[in-house]
């Protein structure tokens, strides 16, 4: 779109594009500065134009992530034995298994075991009060069952193998014997995890770590069971940084009533954070981001409008934090925002180039208002009166060769253009800024097409034939 292009009466732009009524105010429009434009109330009801307000609010944010589910640490009972030993049954027979509390997991013979069971004989055969209880101490400490004591006390009877039973209701997790397997001390035979609660571990970028916070809550969908969703939180956040990665762990857990939920899924988690003060919103539709710079129209009463750039913060699913360039309850256009944007800018570039008044004779002193130049014509668009060029340098504007849209002056006779034509024009710059040509002269080794049908005053012009 040519940024130049004017027209007096609704229409086209030459590249096909609606025109948009413009109103100039020069009183009113000034007062707030370059880029202030007027646009009538039959143009904003016929684009649907709305508006919304900045209004001061807490931003509620989703951190869209993915983790693994794995067993609640806290509930993981790793199954050690205290003495030396030969498996001689192992009633689990595959990680994976569900055991209940209270069930037998495995027979151990040991001789570790056989002597504290005759000790403890022994302080009862004597009587020994301060013997029995000592006993009592060792065989506790080697985690024999107390249904395992209590027989003994009353049996008198040692036994060979000791059963021992499952701690907890869970499924068994790392099996690493089998029956007639020799253990020892610091040996993990296997592991107990509970399926009441799971732990999901994911990981957030470096720049949303500032933002999860213990106790958020968090949703969390599975391929593997699609439409349901499971609702938790956050229950850790790392204090550590992966090097490599750049992100930060955050541990997060989840009710498993029904155990749907097991160890290693892959898990889509979402995690809901929420400023912890109020800050200036804006729908997310209201800004426009190019870029370089992030822009709104802001309204400015009786169909003024002013494109102000704005900084920008987090944002939601329907809002955006605006740190600085607006103030609570300013106006702004959250629909057909750009056109307005776009003209806004034009009229600001053009206020910006034009000088104060007591400056202006300074600058008519060292700038031409107009300059011939030597171009060929490329197209003609006889309905707007406008014709395309490449035009060789201006040197009294500084402009380089280049390829331009000009306007042609209704004191200039149109039809004295043909396409590929070379032949020198003057330009024009007109008090809006904007150029347009208003003469013309044809060379002498091209046809005379300018003598034939339009004369034109040359005095001033100096030029080599």
């Amino acid at each position: 779109m040519n940024p130049n292009y004017r027209s007096d009466k609704p229409g086209k732009s030459p590249m096909g594009m609606d025109l948009i009524p413009v109103y100039e105010d020069g009183t009113d429009s000034t007062d707030f500065g370059p880029g202030a434009i007027k646009i009538s109330p039959a143009v904003i009801n016929k684009l649907g134009m709305r508006t919304s307000v900045a209004t001061l609010g807490t931003l509620e944010t989703s951190i869209k992530t993915v983790g693994y589910v794995q067993y609640d640490q806290d509930q993981l009972i790793h199954i050690n034995p205290r003495v030396e030993g030969w498996i001689e049954e192992l009633y689990v027979k595959a990680s994976g298994d569900p055991v209940v509390k209270g069930q037998p997991i495995y027979s151990i013979y040991s001789p570790a075991l056989v002597n504290a069971q005759e000790e403890m004989l022994l302080a009862l055969n004597r009587k020994d009060q301060r013997l029995i209880t000592a006993s009592e101490e060792r065989l506790k400490a080697l985690l024999i069952p107390n249904a395992e004591i209590k027989a003994l006390r009353k049996n008198r009877t040692v036994k060979q193998n000791i059963t021992f039973y499952a701690p907890q209701s869970g499924v068994i997790d790392n099996l690493n014997i089998r029956e007639g397997s020799f253990v020892k001390p610091g040996m993990t035979m296997f592991s107990v995890g509970s399926l009441s609660q799971v732990w999901v571990e994911a990981e957030v970028f470096e720049r949303q770590a500032n933002m999860v916070k213990v106790g958020q809550a968090v949703e969390m969908k599975l391929d593997y069971l699609p439409g349901q969703f499971w609702q938790g939180k956050v229950d850790y956040v790392y204090p550590t940084l992966d090097s490599k990665t750049r992100t930060l762990k955050v541990r997060l857990r989840f009710d498993n009533t029904n155990a749907a939920l097991k160890p290693n899924m892959f898990a889509q988690v979402s995690i809901k954070t929420r400023s912890e003060e109020d800050v200036l919103l804006l729908p997310r539709e209201a800004v426009i981001r190019t870029g370089n710079s992030d822009r709104v129209v802001l309204a400015l009463g009786e169909g003024k409008y002013k494109s102000v750039a704005v900084t920008l913060g987090r944002l939601d699913d329907d809002s955006i934090q605006i740190e600085s360039g607006l103030y609570e309850g300013d106006i702004v256009v959250s629909s057909a925002q750009f056109l307005l944007d776009s003209e806004s800018n034009k009229t600001s570039d053009l206020k910006r180039m034009t000088a104060p008044e007591d400056e202006q004779e300074n600058i008519q002193a060292i700038t031409s208002e107009t300059a011939w130049v030597e171009a060929k014509v490329n197209g003609l668009m006889a309905a707007h009166r406008m014709i395309n060029v490449d035009h060789q340098a201006v040197n009294e504007w500084e402009w380089p060769q280049m390829t331009m849209d000009f306007t042609v002056d209704d004191s200039v006779d149109f039809s004295v253009f043909t396409v590929g034509a070379v032949l020198h024009i003057e330009l024009e710059k007109t008090s809006d800024g904007l150029v347009k040509v208003v003469n013309i002269h044809y060379p002498k080794d091209t046809d005379d097409v300018s003598n034939t049908t339009h004369q034109t005053d040359h005095s001033g012009m100096e030029m080599g034939e």
